[in-house]
């Protein structure tokens, strides 16, 4: 029995050298087609989240121009129920409609571009967090960014190699009678 033991024991054996540098090179093989492949899951779970920022903003713009218009600039005669006072419904240059969770500052009968705290514009419209009038911080942890200057809101989305070209923008309208343009996304930096 002793000798049938050892004779077994002799006969394994470990891997040849051979058959290790074949499974490393096919291992490298693989890492190689499938890294590329998981950077571009990335890159479009970016843009999708780009693009439904930008159907987000589109369909908050429309919808409050729609209200604006349905409305007929009279007066809501009493305090809307998500806070900010009554809205007046106008489609000048400076107007309010009431939202369920509060007053959408517009202009021209769209929403306006505002920064963070100030009044509730296009931010505050697209829903883009749970939170009505988000803080920078709370807009970052959805995973979006969003910058002002001038009329122009640029959306963005945290993550990008360069963030400059993962954006859309939305300009507020600058006359009557003209509508807010959302532009189409930028996506060589995402």
């Amino acid at each position: 029995m002793k000798a049938m033991d050892s004779q077994y024991r002799t006969a394994q054996r470990g891997f040849t050298l051979i058959e290790l540098i074949v499974v490393v090179i096919i291992l490298g093989i693989l890492a190689a087609v499938a890294l590329p492949r998981f950077t571009n899951l990335q890159r479009d779970a970016r843009i999708a989240k780009l693009q439904a920022a930008r159907g987000s903003v589109m369909a908050a713009s429309t919808l409050m121009h729609a209200t604006t218009l349905s409305r007929g600039g009279i007066a809501d005669t009493v305090a809307c129920p998500g806070g900010g006072g009554s809205a007046d419904n106008s489609n000048s240059a400076v107007g309010t409609v009431c939202t369920e969770n509060g007053i959408i500052h517009m202009v021209f009968g769209y929403p306006v571009v505002s920064g963070f705290g100030g009044n509730p514009g296009i931010l505050s419209a697209a829903g883009l967090t749970g939170i009505f009038n988000p803080t920078p911080d709370q807009l970052r942890a959805e995973g979006y960014t969003y910058a002002v200057g001038g009329g122009v809101a640029t959306f963005g989305v945290l993550g990008a190699p360069d963030p400059a070209n993962c954006s859309f923008t939305y300009v507020q309208p600058g006359a009557a009678n003209v509508a807010a343009t959302i532009s189409g996304l930028t996506i060589g930096g995402c």
